[in-house]
């Protein structure tokens, strides 16, 4: 069984993760056809900066989320005028989330964007279709289960975020302790084990079924796309 703070951790962890997932999942859509069909000065340097993430320690990533969104940061000193805090709030851990999860989000379907051939938005362009009208009707259906898998990546990655999480945000319970925060804070204690391992079996099962539901889907959008 789990106690009321597990269940507002998991709680706090699906808001985060879904919140995360879908304010990021526009700009890293955006992202990715940018750097699939544009050639420009300083693509591998954008494509580098989009990958950071992945390779820099999450601790590193959080400790720059807080000189950057912090109340004293840059960005932070701003948001702070218009009366929004994100350092040491849950609104935070949403922000790391969408940072970490990002790269795995645009890589996903950047890899589904280059596998469409620009031939086929040509041809709708021959018929009157405008960019953006190509890219919604022709492009943007292709790439559904790229999209969809990207959404997963970045919904799990978000789900297991521990290190950036914790140093933006700290793991103050009820308000920013995540899944991972709680296991990391069960495992502090003498004797609280057997709570960490329940939580982890949870998110394993959270985990899983997403997984599940993303395979589901996407042969429903393939099957509807060859149809």
């Amino acid at each position: 069984m789990l106690d009321a703070a597990a269940y507002t951790a998991l709680a706090l962890s699906l808001k985060v993760s879904l919140i995360a997932t879908l304010f990021s999942l526009p700009v890293a859509i955006a992202v990715a056809w940018l750097l699939a069909r544009r050639r420009f000065p300083g693509h591998a340097l954008v494509s580098a900066l989009v990958h950071l993430p992945l390779v820099l320690p999450p601790v590193v990533t959080g400790y720059l989320l807080l000189l950057t969104f912090g109340r004293n940061g840059a960005v932070g000193g701003l948001l702070d005028s218009l009366g929004i805090v994100l350092a040491f709030r849950w609104t935070g851990a949403a922000l790391a989330a969408a940072v970490m999860g990002f790269p795995l989000m645009v890589r996903a379907i950047r890899l589904s964007i280059e596998a469409v051939d620009p031939k086929l938005e040509e041809a709708a362009a021959t018929l009157g279709a405008g960019r953006w009208a190509g890219f919604a009707r022709v492009t943007l259906p292709l790439i559904g289960p790229g999209i969809l898998a990207g959404a997963v990546m970045g919904f799990a990655k978000a789900m297991g975020e521990f290190g950036a999480t914790i140093t933006f945000v700290a793991n103050i319970p009820g308000q920013t302790q995540t899944l991972p925060s709680a296991i990391y804070a069960f495992l502090q204690v003498p004797g609280g084990e057997g709570a960490a391992l329940r939580l982890v079996l949870l998110a394993s099962g959270v985990a899983i079924g997403a997984v599940l539901l993303s395979e589901w889907l996407a042969r429903r959008m393939a099957a509807r796309i060859g149809a």
